[in-house]
């Protein structure tokens, strides 16, 4: 039996040469999505429209909802936490009460839940441990109506100013209607000793049309958009983050500038452009490399988009993993072009075999559109003439990466089809 020094001493050996030879990061979490830093560039100007709007909140009068759009990346989320947190600090110095609670819509997707999520955030308790933490709110098995007076009840117990923060608004309306949002946006009317505002962080301008006017119009009293970062600004943003997060010399010259080009290619987006960073770093480190070269860049790029493929595939709905599967039957029997017609027919024979409800030909020509905005796939519409258009489509070289990628979905791997089923399907394109 080992004893405790063996066991202590394995890890050690094991890890040693990773923790003595680290010549590249001195703090690699500042290059993380999480990371909140101390100031903002190319941002003070939203900063300055979000604080000028929530400033009533500080004399107990109610600020205006605000609706935020703009592409991922552009500072959103990073802005608005920062002006929040900002807003009560100044509270507490002024002995009023602001509070700030945010919450993820892509996580929350019932009118119950988030209520419930909002008073736990009131009372400090942290959404993962729920069912333990002191809350008054179960997160299920309450009436909603219940649910939505115990909130109220608690925000006037603060008797100050509520800021409710939903980030990808856009989600919680697409998932559940916009519900939630009525009652939130009339709570002031049931209030006497606090006020509540909110603020909508989307990156889809498109689901204000989900939207009941009434909701909209209460909801979007402010609107503010965020404009893309161009590679200047990226090139800054990267640098204040390398500061903290690279040793010195870490980085050979052309590194930040490279990250930026590329990240501002993709729409401006900082996300990008930290994660390009950041993985640059870890292969550089992972080679035992003297400092990030502009190589490392190239490998990281390649490495992203195959891992943010694998993720976008992952997470479809099983009908759309149906759809995407039945292309690449197709593409495995040697179409490397193969059009929408062909997709449906095969579709038609594979998804009672999964079990599955059969759409119509025009909700799966929908679903194909989806995975060419996705760039899951690529298609053209050609014209045949007196037959009339069609549409083509392809995959970019990546089609055995996402075959894994759909046959991990247990639902799908339960049905895989068998060969005579696979030579059924090859007898209907003759």
């Amino acid at each position: 039996m080992e004893s405790s020094e063996d066991i202590l001493e394995g890890p050690t050996g094991l890890f040693k040469k990773y923790l003595i030879n680290n010549r590249i990061f001195r703090n690699r979490d500042v290059l993380r999505h999480s990371y909140r830093p101390l100031n903002l560039p190319h941002r003070q100007s939203q900063i300055e429209q979000v604080a000028s709007i929530l400033a009533p909140a500080l004399r107990t009068e109610t600020p205006s909802n605000i609706l935020i759009y703009g592409k991922t990346g552009t500072g959103k989320t990073v802005v608005v936490r920062y002006v929040g947190i900002e807003l009560e600090h100044a509270s507490s110095q002024m002995g009023t009460c602001c509070r700030v609670v945010h919450l993820n819509c892509e996580l929350i997707d019932t009118q119950y839940r988030v209520l419930a999520q909002i008073a736990k955030l009131l009372l400090g308790v942290d959404e993962i441990a729920s069912d333990k933490a002191h809350s008054h709110i179960p997160m299920t098995g309450w009436p909603t109506d219940q649910v939505y007076q115990e909130l109220k009840n608690q925000i006037e117990s603060i008797n100050g100013v509520l800021i409710i923060i939903l980030d990808e608004i856009d989600k919680l309306v697409k998932k559940s209607g916009d519900d939630t949002l009525y009652n939130l946006t009339r709570i002031n009317t049931d209030l006497v000793r606090s006020k509540v505002s909110m603020i909508g962080i989307s990156n889809d301008l498109s689901f204000k049309d989900f939207l009941d006017p009434r909701v909209l119009s209460s909801l979007s009293e402010e609107e503010l958009v965020f404009p893309p970062y161009n590679a200047l600004q990226l090139v800054d943003i990267l640098k204040q983050r390398a500061k903290e997060a690279f040793f010195d010399s870490a980085l050979e010259e052309g590194v930040i500038p490279l990250c930026a080009a590329l990240a501002a290619h993709e729409h401006g987006d900082a996300r990008r452009a930290l994660d390009l960073l950041r993985v640059s770093g870890e292969l550089a480190d992972r080679e035992d490399s003297s400092a990030v070269k502009e190589l490392h860049v190239k490998l990281a790029q390649a490495k992203i988009e195959t891992d943010s493929m694998s993720e976008c595939v992952s997470t479809l709905p099983t009908q759309s993993k149906v759809i995407l599967y039945c292309m690449l039957i197709l593409d495995q029997m040697g179409l490397n072009i193969f059009t929408s017609g062909e997709v449906i027919r095969i579709y038609k024979k594979v998804a009672p075999k999964m079990e599955l409800d059969v759409l119509t030909s025009r909700r799966i020509t929908d679903l194909i559109s989806e995975l060419n905005m996705l760039g899951v796939i690529n298609t053209r519409v050609v014209s045949r003439g007196r037959y009339g258009r069609t549409k083509e489509m392809w995959f970019d070289g990546n089609s055995q990466k996402i075959m894994d990628v759909i046959m991990s979905d247990m639902r799908l791997s339960h049905h895989e089809l068998s060969e005579p089923d696979l030579a059924e399907l090859r007898s209907l394109l003759r």
